[in-house]
């Protein structure tokens, strides 16, 4: 097998503000890997949260393309990744997220048949996707919410954690009257003491709200499954569930566990998170982080086990350099297409036989 890579550069429509940093691009790196004339991709992304910069995402893929070149054949390899003997040790779960993402597309390609095929799903899944609403104006929030909801979207996620928890309220309260049959994810990326979220949840609840991303810093999972025992509205893990041993100690103590694939590492991750909430009380969400249609293809595949799917990263794109997913209308969808079912838009297929 052979791999290549290559960087580049994803710019916004607009900056996303949300309660730690405002947001205006991300650079991604691109992992290819053929073999016997068929070609696999995947994506990572860089994160100043994960500690994730294009230098360090391409050495640790190069790393993982030398292991890759011992395996004789995707499959192969596929399977060592799965069983923990690839992308090991020291490799940043976005990398190893990447890897698997490119190996399912190969193998896919090989075996004629769709990533959800090789998982176990017949159909492919077609959810509602939530769509992100910044910290921003009241105003602006439910012009926003107005415009998305004409366009079909039926949930919308409000970001919180102003200085000014007032003006939370007061754009949850905009972004309601503006969409008054939207379902609601309310997410303040951590912003809140136990006293505020205590204070400020109710008031949430009063206005339709369906459930709250990680209300409390992340670092004490205590305090979060204390905090969701008294809420008035389900309280999702996302800071605080990275790995399958955050996802084990919250099971049953959170209403849900907020998936990434880029924070767990990959697919067959989030497959060993499901089985581990399985049973438990505690539902899955799938996330994203900002990323093209190619980064976020590997979710879309398996956004049919989830409660809420949150899969808009590459809606937020000034320029989408992949298709094949869609999310336009509110809903993202797989494909017949073998493989993952992204293709390069014209004009971004350079380098990517």
């Amino acid at each position: 097998m052979r791999t290549g890579l290559r960087t580049v550069r994803l710019e916004l429509t607009e900056p996303l503000r949300i309660s730690r940093s405002t947001m205006s691009a991300r650079e991604a790196v691109w992992l290819s890997i053929e073999h016997d004339g068929a070609t696999g991709h995947g994506e990572a992304v860089s994160s100043v949260y994960y500690g994730l910069d294009v230098h360090t995402l391409g050495r640790h893929l190069t790393l993982c393309g030398v292991d890759l070149a011992r395996h004789p054949d995707p499959e192969s390899a596929l399977e060592a990744l799965r069983t923990g003997e690839l992308a090991a040790g020291e490799t940043p779960p976005a990398v190893t997220a990447a890897v698997d993402a490119a190996l399912l597309d190969l193998v896919g390609k090989r075996a004629g048949r769709p990533v959800h095929r090789l998982l176990g799903t017949a159909d492919g899944p077609v959810v509602a996707t939530a769509r992100t609403i910044g910290i921003t104006s009241p105003a602006r929030a439910a012009a926003q919410a107005r415009r998305l909801t004409t366009s079909g979207f039926e949930v919308l996620k409000v970001k919180a954690g102003a200085a000014d928890p007032e003006e939370d309220v007061d754009r949850v309260r905009a972004v309601r009257a503006a969409a008054p049959d939207a379902r609601l994810l309310l997410d303040p990326n951590g912003a809140w003491s136990t006293a505020r979220a205590t204070a400020l949840l109710p008031r949430f609840a009063e206005l339709g709200v369906e459930a709250v991303e990680q209300p409390l810093a992340p670092g004490d999972p205590d305090a979060l499954a204390a905090l969701a025992a008294r809420s008035p509205l389900p309280v999702v893990a996302d800071e605080d569930a990275v790995s399958l041993d955050d996802v084990r100690r919250l099971a049953g103590r959170v209403h849900g566990v907020n998936v990434k694939l880029a924070k767990c590492g990959g697919v067959h991750a989030a497959l060993r998170i499901a089985e581990a909430a399985a049973g438990s009380g505690t539902e899955l969400m799938l996330g994203c982080l900002t990323a093209s249609s190619l980064g976020l293809a590997p979710a879309v595949h398996l956004a049919d086990r989830a409660r809420w799917a949150d899969l808009d990263g590459h809606l937020l794109l000034a320029h989408d350099p992949w298709t094949g997913i869609g999310g336009q209308d509110g809903r993202v969808r797989t494909s017949r297409l073998p493989g993952l079912g992204v293709v390069p838009r014209e004009g971004d297929r350079a380098d990517l036989a």
